[in-house]
C-alpha cells in the first residue's frame, strides 16, 4: 500500500505540474521524455500497421514528430494516430507490472537504456533528438551502475507513470483539432483519427484519455496487489 500511495502522489503532482503555465519546462526532462514515447508509439505502430516508420524528431521545446510512409486504410490511419496516445500508457503499465521486485527494476531500467540507443542509431535523425536519447541512455546506465535496488525502482516507477501520463503533458491538444510542432501547425492526433474515421475529435480525445486513465489504474492496482505479496 506504502509503495502504491508513493505512486498515487507522483502521478497527481505529475499531472498538476503539467498543467501549470510554466509546468512543461518544470518537468522538462519527463516531458521529454513524453514526447520521445509519443511519437515513437507513432511509429511503432505504423509499423504494425504495414507501414514504413522513416525517422522521429525530438524539439528543444519539447515537441516532436514521427514520420512514416505507406497507404494504409482509415483503420490503420486512426490506429497510428492512436498509437502515439495510447501506446505510452501501454508500455508504462507494462513497466509497473513487470517491475515486481526491485531486483528486477535494475534490468529493467538497462533494458530501457538499450531501447534509448537502439532508437536514437536507427530513427532519431536531429541533433537535439540524437543528444537527448543518448544522456538519457547514459543517466540510466549510471542509475543501474550506482543506485541501490530500492531507488532503481523507484526511479522505474517515476518513468513508468509519466510514460502513463504522457497525454497529460499538454490536455487541451487531447480535445484540439490542431498541433504545433516546432512552430508549424498540424492537425492533432484526435483530429487524424476523426478524419479516418467519423465523430469529432473530442470524442476520440476523451475516449483515450478515459482508457489511458482506465490503463494506470490497472497498472497502479497491480503494484499494491505485489507490495502486498
Amino acid at each position: 500500500m506504502h509503495q502504491r500511495l508513493i505512486l498515487v502522489l507522483a502521478a497527481t503532482a505529475i499531472a498538476v505540474v503539467w498543467q501549470l503555465p510554466f509546468g512543461r519546462q518544470l518537468l522538462y526532462p519527463l516531458t521529454l521524455l513524453s514526447t520521445f514515447a509519443h511519437e515513437l508509439g507513432h511509429g511503432l505502430t505504423a509499423l504494425l500497421m504495414g507501414a514504413h516508420f522513416d525517422h522521429l524528431q525530438l524539439n528543444a521545446d519539447g515537441s516532436g514528430s514521427a514520420v512514416w510512409h505507406g497507404n494504409p486504410g482509415p483503420l490503420a490511419i486512426a490506429a497510428i494516430a492512436a498509437g502515439g496516445l495510447i501506446g505510452p500508457s501501454l508500455a508504462g503499465v507494462s513497466l509497473l507490472m513487470l517491475a515486481r521486485s526491485t531486483q528486477r527494476a535494475r534490468g529493467l531500467l538497462a533494458l530501457l537504456a538499450v531501447l534509448l540507443l537502439v532508437s536514437m542509431a536507427v530513427w532519431a535523425r536531429n541533433a537535439f533528438g540524437i543528444f537527448f536519447l543518448l544522456t538519457s541512455a547514459a543517466a540510466l546506465a549510471l542509475a543501474v551502475r550506482y543506485l541501490c535496488d530500492v531507488w532503481a525502482a523507484l526511479l522505474l516507477n517515476l518513468i513508468a507513470v509519466t510514460l502513463c501520463l504522457s497525454w497529460f503533458t499538454d490536455l487541451d491538444y487531447m480535445f484540439s483539432s490542431v498541433a504545433v510542432v516546432n512552430g508549424v501547425r498540424y492537425p492533432s492526433d484526435s483530429a487524424a483519427m476523426a478524419q479516418a474515421l467519423w465523430l469529432p475529435y473530442w470524442f476520440w480525445g476523451g475516449l483515450v484519455a478515459v482508457v489511458s486513465l482506465v490503463v494506470l489504474a490497472v497498472g497502479l492496482l497491480h503494484v499494491g496487489r505485489t507490495s502486498r505479496g
